[in-house]
């Protein structure tokens, strides 16, 4: 795990390991969160989810409390506090379907037990998440942490479906609905449905069919240890990534049906076709000039969108020199053919403005 603050890791730009996970576990809607710490740590995240969804058109307000320690409760221990909330929870009408105690830095530094507390006997699962970014943890870490603690109240399952499950979707990202649904109709080239949507939008009951898909889709490799341990659990192999680019989507194609066992060349004849076709739409703009160049001063360019926009810059016969349009690296890279033409309807109006100067 790397503890490397410098701004050219691009995770810490995301928030901490606690926002990483509140992520993920405030869009299981039946849950309630736990934030076990001061209150500051869930006024700034709830202050944060909030604005992203009303960004996003989404009139929902995160199920957060706060066990709200004060300095006695640092001095002499929180379990007590922790207690309380948990109780305060399960109080709640409607009553949640199941509850996620998050930890924070200070939490892990005075010790609480936060484990033995959640594992009493209740009417509702309780599950302790380690979510303390402090020892070098990032906002990626809390998102795996969050997905395998989501996954741990799921059960094997028993009828194996033709259908996938899209595993860690960047919820906090503009586009994640558009990302899922290019997922859904490249799946649908190959006769394969989305079963589940781990996490995004779902209740708990909903985790008993984690286990019944035929193979899950992971959003990025950083992914892969969660990828590995559904894998260890329910037997279900997985895709590393979301695809990106012309020929990465064509052989994000060619894997998923090497992996279901079924034939993917005419699902990738007919990709090849509808990108050709997408292609042709940006004719306006063949030939010019462009000058790629990182989204913000502090980051490196996604070797990935560096990829993909190479491709696409040949694809269109485009010049990249430095005195063309501006153009920035997109972060993160675009999913699917459907990504790569938002990306170029951005690039389409740099160009414009460019040449209007």
């Amino acid at each position: 795990m790397s503890s490397n603050p410098s701004p050219s890791n691009s995770s810490r730009f995301e928030g901490c390991t606690l926002t990483g996970a509140l992520s993920v576990l405030t869009e299981v809607r039946d849950a309630v969160c736990i934030i076990h710490g001061p209150a500051g740590c869930a006024h700034h995240n709830f202050s944060l989810l909030h604005a992203t969804l009303l960004s996003n058109d989404r009139l929902d307000v995160p199920h957060l409390l706060s066990t709200r320690l004060t300095e006695n409760d640092i001095i002499f221990g929180g379990e007590e506090a922790l207690e309380r909330t948990v109780a305060r929870a399960l109080s709640l009408s409607p009553a949640p379907a199941s509850v996620f105690v998050l930890s924070t830095c200070i939490v892990e530094t005075i010790g609480d037990d936060v484990a033995a507390v959640c594992a009493k006997a209740r009417r509702v699962p309780v599950v302790s998440v380690p979510t303390a970014g402090f020892l070098g943890g990032v906002f990626e870490t809390g998102v795996r942490n969050a997905l395998s603690a989501v996954a741990s109240l799921a059960r094997p399952g028993t009828d194996i479906t033709l259908s996938a499950n899209l595993i860690g979707e960047k919820n906090l990202e503009y586009g994640v609905d558009e990302n899922a649904a290019e997922i859904a109709r490249l799946l649908g080239r190959l006769g394969i449905g989305v079963n589940l949507r781990f996490v995004r939008g779902i209740g708990t009951p909903d985790l008993g069919r984690l286990g019944s898909a035929a193979l899950n889709v992971l959003r990025e490799p950083a992914l892969r240890p969660v990828g590995e341990e559904l894998r260890g659990r329910f037997g279900t192999p997985f895709v590393d990534s979301f695809p990106t680019g012309l020929t990465g989507t064509c052989r994000f194609l060619e894997e998923v049906g090497r992996i279901c066992g079924i034939d993917a060349s005419a699902a990738v004849e007919e990709e090849r076709a509808y990108q050709t076709a997408m292609l042709e739409g940006f004719a306006d703009i063949a030939g010019s000039k462009v000058c790629f160049q990182p989204a913000h001063p502090a980051l490196r360019a996604d070797p990935d969108a560096k990829t993909v926009c190479a491709e696409c810059a040949g694809a269109l016969d485009l010049t990249v020199v430095p005195g063309g349009a501006g153009i920035p690296f997109p972060y993160p890279a675009p999913v699917g053919t459907a990504g790569l033409r938002r990306m170029l309807h951005r690039w389409r109006t740099l160009i414009r403005e460019e040449r209007r100067r």
